[in-house]
């Protein structure tokens, strides 16, 4: 594993613990592997030093273009593993394109910036940029940053995943506690019973229990004209 140079990135910090979660639990991904990356810098100077940082990853892929409209129709082919973004300074047009993209396709994003305004590191990190460096573009700092990006960038993925799971699984009770009310109040049913009427019939027709659930509290509210 690679020694990570946490000064090097931005919000590679100690926020992580409070998910329960640390680098030490995150299998890092490996650079030896084929590796395409995506360059969008218009500076084609700049851009040669995130190859140059790369040299030793073999298979590896590198594209540059100075800008995503400029590669917008190769973008889904090419499907980057990661994408590096360096600039003088990051605008909110380009902020607010990322952002776009991320929510439709998000990848790891690394951003270097020759400088940055108030504000912006924050703005970058909510568009989905994992690693945001300050004047700290050079070949040698190019692998572990990007290493760093992947590892935050898996640890964001599964935490998302992990609390789109709790809050579809809390939406699930509700709903089957709500199925199971209206069949306690209609049929005179005791908790139990409405649990296992409810469990029968998602037995029966090969559903999962929520969606029985969800079904029947549609039905009630068809009939009573309205809906929650």
């Amino acid at each position: 594993m690679w020694k990570l140079h946490a000064p090097a990135v931005r919000f590679l910090d100690n926020r992580w613990p409070e998910y329960g979660l640390t680098l030490s639990k995150i299998p890092v991904p490996s650079l030896s592997e084929l590796m395409r990356v995506l360059v969008i810098d218009p500076d084609k100077a700049r851009a040669a030093l995130v190859a140059e940082g790369l040299a030793d990853v073999k298979p590896l892929e590198v594209r540059s273009a100075p800008s995503f409209e400029a590669v917008e129709h190769e973008l889904e082919a090419f499907a980057p593993d990661v994408i590096v973004i360096a600039c003088d300074s990051p605008d909110r047009d380009t902020l607010e394109n990322l952002r776009a993209r991320s929510q439709h396709n998000p990848r790891p994003v690394v951003m270097f910036v020759d400088r940055s305004a108030p504000g912006l590191a924050d703005a970058a990190i909510e568009a989905g940029v994992a690693a945001y460096v300050v004047d700290g573009l050079s070949a040698k700092r190019v692998r572990p940053v990007l290493e760093v990006a992947l590892t935050r960038f898996q640890l964001m993925q599964k935490l998302r995943g992990d609390l789109a799971k709790a809050q579809a699984d809390l939406a699930s009770r509700k709903t089957i506690e709500k199925a199971k009310g209206l069949l306690m109040k209609e049929r005179g049913l005791d908790e139990e019973a409405a649990y296992g009427v409810l469990r029968k019939l998602a037995m029966d027709g090969g559903r999962p229990l929520a969606a029985v659930a969800a079904d029947l509290v549609a039905y009630a509210n068809v009939l009573r004209g309205g809906a929650e």
